[in-house]
């Protein structure tokens, strides 16, 4: 009747031991650091010559030895004993690597280290994300200047239809803009009957409207309100994508960037005390653009430095150091590209990017190859004032239909970053600051201690009181209650989930709730032995009986998070996950891991006659008591 059958404890034995293993890092902690990586992803990799370096410039700068030092990955770590060492390094570090700081080959960045052994990085069991209110970090709330990006569209639609009507040599008299329009003014009503498929199909969606004169008549394109919300929605996700491409070059472990809002990005950077740097960073744009390559002998003999820069050019270098001679004519620009992403080239397979160009785009990189093939087009990354020469392919032929390929010896994580700068190389409309907080870890090593002697203290109040009111059964709830939580950190850790003060404050819940399950259970078996039944009989039946309520009740609850989960953001979603893991993480404990605990202990006892689990109130003892005290006093 209560005996577990052997496969049951062992689930509970390889669940123990797997949660035990990934909670564990959470209780090495964590060192200030630094970390160095590439400024270009697939060159300029970090090895044992650079780890050197680094540690004899911190030697001759008469800072503490790190504690450690190692490679892992494309990464530098060093960590320290302090975060007033730890600062001191990063400057250290980045002018020791980084001689030219206009161009740094490398990114060095300050963040949080774990300390677990190498056996369990091994085993990819780390640590939770500290949010920022833990850590310590900055955090910016920034506006999306949605009209600048609908200006911003209709000046796009205005130069395509100047493009798109001198092409097809429709004369109009005026093209302009008429505050959220864009009108065109005829003379001739012949052109104006000419241009009307020509605008139909540039516009789109957006509202075209015509009036008609003997004299010509004018063409009035306003954007529908359809057009207006996917180019708002456009802007939000272009800038929120762009962000994600410079924060980056932070080294942040886990950054918070998401959408507030329709016009509104929050960024949150943990680990990250420098505010100016990340403002840099957040204020950075790149752009695209396409240029002609000079390869004239008067731009060789510039380039050899044995003549003058021809009119009209200008000297660049590629991703390699290598110099070229461009043309400052832009053919095309980055805002005629709709998306980037990586592949293999067919013909080679080795990494490439695939780009894809607009109407218009498509339309121009058409003409532009068509008359220079065999001749050199430069892709110029231009970022920070200053212009790379991403690639310089041969034009074979004209390439039609938007589809560009850039491709030549590039690596996977090369392109990657190439994809990821030419798509998300601009922002789509301008942002501003309009809130900014400073969080110090000083402040966050507080809030840690705070959360975690409030877990901790609300933990032995909850055992004291189960102990002392069911006595052995509340013991078995106790162990049950730890297992809970140890499963709960496990889970935060292996979804490497971030954890903040309403994460905190969930689990504090959860301990509640999961210690509820149990009172149900404890309560109902009470109920059985009050009824008459046996000890066995009514530990079975509490077990059983109780289910369907903690059931019942755990279901309604995970509705309400898993709604907070889908509806909520910020503090309302980390609260949510860690709310959702605790009620699943204590259906467990508290039903199967006790009852677990009960069958070892009692299950194979044949002629039990009690069993302890505090007192137990009888109606009918109590109402006998009280008459005979009755006939007493009489």
């Amino acid at each position: 009747m209560n005996r577990y059958p052997l496969w049951k404890y062992l689930i509970m034995a390889v669940v123990l031991v797997v949660g035990f293993v990934y909670a564990l890092p959470n209780f090495f902690g964590e060192a200030p650091a630094v970390q160095v990586s590439s400024a270009h992803p697939g060159r300029d990799l970090p090895n044992e010559a650079l780890l050197a370096k680094g540690l004899q410039a911190l030697k001759a700068a008469g800072l503490e030895s790190p504690v450690r030092s190692f490679i892992s990955g494309p990464t530098l770590n060093y960590s320290f004993a302090s975060t007033e060492v730890q600062l001191k390094a990063r400057d250290v570090l980045a002018h020791a690597l980084n001689p030219n700081r206009d161009d740094p080959n490398y990114v060095v960045a300050v963040n949080l280290l774990s300390l677990s052994p190498a056996w369990l990085t091994a085993l990819h069991a780390m640590p939770m994300y500290l949010g920022l209110d833990l850590r310590g970090g900055v955090h910016f709330l920034l506006q999306v200047d949605m009209q600048a990006a609908i200006q911003k569209k209709l000046d796009s639609i205005a130069g395509e239809l100047k493009t798109s009507l001198r092409d097809k040599d429709v004369r109009y008299s005026e093209l302009h803009r008429v505050g959220d329009e864009v009108q065109i003014d005829f003379r001739d009503p012949e052109m104006l009957k000419a241009a009307q498929p020509i605008v139909k199909e540039i516009a789109g969606d957006s509202i075209v409207t015509n009036a008609t004169s003997p004299a010509g008549g004018s063409i009035r394109i306003k954007l529908s309100p359809q057009t207006i919300q996917q180019t708002e929605d456009y802007a939000i996700k272009q800038n929120i994508t762009t962000l994600h491409n410079r924060i980056n070059e932070l080294g942040v472990a886990e950054p918070v960037i998401q959408q507030q809002g329709s016009d509104r990005v929050v960024v949150e950077l943990p680990g990250i005390q420098d505010t100016a740097r990340a403002k840099d960073i957040l204020g950075r744009t790149a752009s695209l653009e396409v240029r002609l390559v000079d390869d004239s002998p008067e731009a060789q003999a510039a380039l050899a430095g044995s003549g003058p820069v021809p009119s009209g050019d200008q000297k660049l270098y590629d991703r390699a150091g290598n110099p070229l001679m461009v043309k400052k004519d832009v053919l095309l620009t980055g805002e005629n590209l709709t998306d980037a992403q990586t592949g293999f080239d067919p013909q080679n397979n080795e990494p490439a990017v695939f780009l894809t160009l607009d109407s218009r785009g498509s339309r121009i990189f058409r003409d532009v190859t068509r008359a220079n093939v065999g001749k050199r087009i430069a892709m110029v990354l231009i970022d920070r004032h200053r212009a790379e020469v991403v690639t310089a392919p041969v034009v074979r032929g004209e390439i039609a239909g938007g589809r560009v390929q850039i491709s030549g010896n590039m690596t996977v994580p090369e392109a990657n970053d190439i994809a990821l700068l030419l798509r998300a190389g601009a922002l789509a409309a301008p942002m501003q600051i309009i809130e900014e907080r400073t969080i110090g870890p000083s402040l966050g090593q507080q809030n840690i201690a705070q959360g975690f002697h409030s877990v901790t203290w609300g933990f032995i109040a909850i055992v004291v009181f189960m102990c002392v009111y069911y006595m052995l059964f509340g013991a078995f709830s106790s162990i049950a209650l730890a297992v809970n939580l140890l499963l709960l950190v496990a889970l935060l850790s292996m979804l490497q989930a971030t954890l903040t003060l309403p994460g905190i404050a969930a689990m504090a819940l959860a301990l509640g709730m999961a210690i509820d399950s149990n009172v149900l259970i404890n309560e109902r078996v009470r109920e059985e032995l009050r009824n008459g039944a046996s000890p066995q009989a009514a530990i079975s039946a509490g077990y059983e009986r109780a289910w369907a309520t903690i059931l019942d009740s755990n279901v309604t609850t995970l509705i309400a998070g898993l709604a907070l989960l889908i509806f909520g953001s910020g503090a309302v979603r980390g609260f949510a996950i860690v709310h959702v893991l605790g009620i699943l993480t204590s259906m467990f404990s508290a039903v199967f891991f006790s009852r677990g605990l009960v069958n070892l202990w009692y299950g194979r006892r044949r002629r039990l006659q009690s069993i302890s689990i505090g007192q137990i109130w009888k109606p009918e003892a109590a109402a006998a008591k009280a008459s005979a005290k009755q006939s007493a006093k009489r």
